[in-house]
């Protein structure tokens, strides 16, 4: 009962996949600001709890902030709803 195997080595999640772990592009910081009639307007809104200069990730339906995980959700648009009159 005292056989001896050879274990597999563990292959790497990046090496299981057949190429290197793909490393995200850093956004720069003139992408969340846009110059209008030499104003700057800011393009995402920017944290409440954590103050200006934390800009709150863009999603389909919500803004999250991802220092303080604080969630925003974008209101609901009903285009196809006709409001009547009594």
């Amino acid at each position: 009962m005292s056989e001896e195997f050879e274990e597999e080595p563990k292959r790497d999640k990046e090496k299981a996949r057949g190429g290197e772990k793909r490393k995200r592009k850093e956004k720069k910081i003139s992408a969340f600001y846009e110059m209008r009639q030499d104003q700057l307007k800011r393009l995402r809104p920017t944290c409440e709890r954590c103050g200006p200069g934390y800009f709150m990730a863009q999603h389909q339906d919500r803004f999250t902030c991802g220092h303080c995980g604080l969630t925003r959700y974008k209101p609901a648009e009903n285009t196809n709803q006709k409001t009547s009159a009594p």
